[in-house]
């Protein structure tokens, strides 16, 4: 068979088309697992300079490492539940005035804590110590807020979905909230595994089928920071009962901007379902909380 010359070119450019790929998912795969082995605290943690200063509203939360931690709690009267709120990698809990102050419109009290090393809590931020940050703030929130772990949802944030789903699994807590949260930090990077298991970071897609709380999964359908696909995906491992808002045109910081209003029906839904979950293991207590749940935010 004879080839043409512009059969020739064409070959020509579609091996350099696929060499160029090639290339670049070399290049992907180093740099990714380059990250994981040398930096990838500088990929995850982007602990912005403190927005807040010290004054009353102030707590200070020691660690078992002697680090001491940044927190605020924003008690609701009538709340049957207090989110204990793990943020986001980018802000700190000064940020987040307005939002707490919502939450507490909606029927719950708030509980928000700086990871080490943002805000005016001390020390650096690691995996393992921003998981032994949420455990010291679970103790002081039991032990001297005096909240029973069955009346704490935990609720994470992005990054902070990761300490979220970490207490859920060690702590028997009433429910879980996963809002624009990830499987793995470096599956955020691509779907694909690219690192060893023991390399990646954060791996709350191992921690979930441990979960026997509620779960609620909110996410973005146009967020292009963490993909849906990692909401969906934690929504399938989660063991249920489970609910889910998955909102269209919002991005990763603006889903309560987007969906205000449906967001805040879910966050009543869900402490309903938390309620009647209760209720039917006999939680102490649980009726009363069921009414109460009922109509949160009255």
């Amino acid at each position: 068979m004879t080839m043409t010359g512009s059969t020739v070119h064409g070959h020509k450019t579609a091996m350099r088309w696929w060499m160029q790929c090639a290339c670049a998912a070399v290049a992907l795969y180093a740099l990714v697992f380059l990250l994981a082995g040398c930096g990838p605290n500088l990929l995850i943690f982007q602990p912005p300079r403190s927005s807040y200063a010290e004054g009353a509203n102030i707590i200070k939360v020691a660690t078992a490492d002697g680090n001491v931690l940044a927190a605020v709690h924003y008690p609701c009267s009538n709340a049957t539940y207090t989110l204990l709120y793990s943020h986001g990698n980018g802000e700190d809990i000064g940020w987040l005035d307005t939002l707490f102050k919502w939450y507490n419109e909606l029927g719950f009290s708030v509980f928000a804590y700086d990871y080490r090393g943002y805000g005016l809590s001390t020390g650096t931020p690691d995996e393992e110590e921003c998981y032994a940050d949420a455990d010291a703030v679970f103790a002081y929130v039991t032990n001297v807020c005096r909240v029973p772990p069955e009346r704490i949802i935990v609720h994470g944030r992005s990054l902070g979905g990761a300490m979220a789903v970490h207490l859920a699994a060690t702590q028997p807590v009433a429910g879980l909230i996963m809002e624009s949260t990830f499987l793995t930090a470096f599956r955020v990077v691509t779907r694909v595994p690219l690192v060893p298991d023991v390399m990646d970071r954060f791996r709350s897609m191992d921690r979930i089928p441990s979960v026997r709380c509620p779960v609620l999964v909110i996410h973005g359908l146009d967020d292009w920071v963490i993909s849906p696909w990692h909401g969906e995906k934690l929504y399938e491992l989660a063991p249920g009962p489970k609910m889910s808002l998955w909102v269209a045109n919002a991005g990763h910081n603006d889903v309560v901007k987007v969906a205000r209003e449906d967001y805040g029906n879910v966050m009543k839904e869900f402490a309903g379902l938390v309620a009647a979950q209760q209720a039917a293991e006999g939680t102490p207590d649980a009726t009363s909380a069921q009414a109460r749940a009922s109509f949160p935010g009255r």
